[in-house]
This record gives C-alpha cells, structure tokens and sequence, in this order.
C-alpha cells in the first residue's frame, strides 16, 4: 500500500535522552516503510548517518507531515513554526495531560505504521490573530492579558465588534479558541468547548466583582481590549510565549486568524475519551 507521506519531519524543543530514544523509534518505522525522514534543527543531536537536519525552508518546502515529540508545549512551538504554514500535525505525547498529543509512546509503532496507511482523521484548529502596536501575532490556545504581578489588578474595556461589552478590574483576562479551552483557561474557571465549536472564550482572572463569567462569543467576532487611562500596565502572553507590554490607554485586537493548524489523529480517538482519561472524569 503506498504511503500517504513521503516526507515526515521529526520536531522537539529538547534532546533529552527520552525524546533521542523516541525519535531514533520513530525513524526507524518511518525509514522501514520508504519514508525520508528529516529532522528539525532542535534534534542536531542525533544527527549521524542515516538522519539529516534539514532547514526551516527546506522543511516548509518538502514535508507532508511533522511528528512533535513532547508534550503540548512542544506541540504549540511546532504548530506555530510549521503547522500555521499548512503542514499538517501529529503528536507523540511524553508530558502530562498531552490534550494535543494522542500517541503514548507504547503505541508508537502500530499508530505511525496506520496513518501512513491512511488510518487517521484530521481536524482544523483554528488560530487567534493579536494585533498591537503594529505587530501582528498568533497563538493556538489562548492570549493572556494580566497584571505580571501578585495582587495586582488592571483595569480594561472589553468591546466586541465595536460594541461596549462592560469595563472590569481584574488580575487579567484570558482570551481563549475551544483549542485553548482545556488549558489554562480552564485553570481560570472557562467553560470545556468541543474543538469544533467554532467559539472564543473570554475569561477574566480574578475579577473585582461577584457576578461576572466567562463569555463564549462567535470564532468570527473581533475583540478589542483597551487598558484604562490610569491603570498598571499589563502584559500579554501568547500560548505562554513572549513577553508585550501594553501600557495604559493602549489597546489590543483580537480575531480569528485565517490560517489553521491542520491536527491528526489516529483513528478512534474521541474528544471524551480524552477528557475523561486526561482530567480525571469518572469512568464507567
């Protein structure tokens, strides 16, 4: 049977002794069913006969699919660098919940072995875009809006499609895609949404008041976050990366982003499943 990738691209954040020996696995199954292998610089490690780092271009221009060794960490690296420019995405979980990651290490062997069969399912994950000061940035689970220290409170407007949604002091707000929804804006009281719910979800981080929630608005609105005349500057945080001051009387767009990560599964796994297993959900 022919393979439905011709060229896979291993990717990692580290090269610790574990993820050597899972990608050494992974090209070893990899290279037995005719597949070129390429390995992303983060993996120079194990970069001997038979392995070869290739460049980011010529990793754009040549795989069919990245493998992403690690656990949704890594996962949100390697969709940022490679999968918002359309290569599809598979996960190999070595973290702790791995929502994004559905192969266990176990299962390394007979999963690759099917998906190069053709036996997996694709979903679309749709990116946030966040627009400030000119400069443009995206992030696969959530933009965090917050204070930077401990009991400290900023203070926002939130408008959505330009109208005046309400003004709030808060720790922080927490702008999330469903995605996004089983990470730390669950930490911060967000509701769970099905990754295909096409949905964003606005949560405020201890907020001054006794009545506010998270709201769940359409993927295709555009959120605007000005931070009041007088207030701590805040800074924001995108998927946990980077580091942007926005100072007082500043604002910030928010939208969904028109590129997508293209997310593989092996046949049969289920969003349930996943929370069940990851969060604790009682079993039957």
């Amino acid at each position: 049977m022919k393979n439905k990738f011709n060229v896979i691209t291993l990717y990692s954040t580290k090269q610790d002794r574990r993820i050597i020996s899972i990608a050494k696995q992974c090209h070893e199954v990899l290279s037995s069913k005719g597949v070129k292998v390429l390995l992303d610089k983060n993996l120079s490690k194990i970069s001997s006969s038979g392995f070869r780092v290739a460049s980011e271009q010529s990793i754009l221009k040549h795989s069919d699919l990245m493998i992403s060794i690690g656990g949704d960490g890594t996962m949100l690296n390697c969709s940022r660098k490679y999968g918002l420019k359309g290569i599809p995405v598979l996960g190999i979980n070595l973290g702790n919940l791995g929502f994004l990651n559905d192969i266990p290490p176990e299962e390394l062997t007979s999963s690759l072995t099917k998906i190069l069969e053709g036996e997996y399912s694709e979903d679309n994950r749709f990116f946030l875009e966040a627009s400030l000061k000119g400069k443009k940035t995206v992030a696969l689970n959530e933009v965090v809006i917050h204070s930077g220290e401990i009991a400290q409170l900023i203070e926002y407007d939130l408008f959505i499609n330009d109208s005046f949604v309400y003004r709030q002091k808060a720790d922080g707000l927490i702008i999330s895609t469903p995605t996004g929804s089983t990470a730390y804006s669950l930490s911060g009281g967000g509701p769970i949404v099905h990754p295909k719910v096409k949905s964003i979800m606005i949560t405020p981080m201890l907020p001054l008041s006794l009545s506010s929630s998270s709201l769940l608005v359409e993927s295709e609105s555009k959120i605007r976050v000005n931070l009041v005349k007088g207030s701590k500057k805040a800074r924001i945080s995108f998927d946990s990366q980077g580091r942007f001051l926005l100072e007082a009387n500043e604002e910030i767009h928010l939208s969904k982003s028109f590129s997508c990560l293209k997310l593989l599964h092996p046949k049969g796994q289920d969003f349930y499943d996943a929370c069940r297993n990851k969060l604790g959900w009682s079993k039957e």
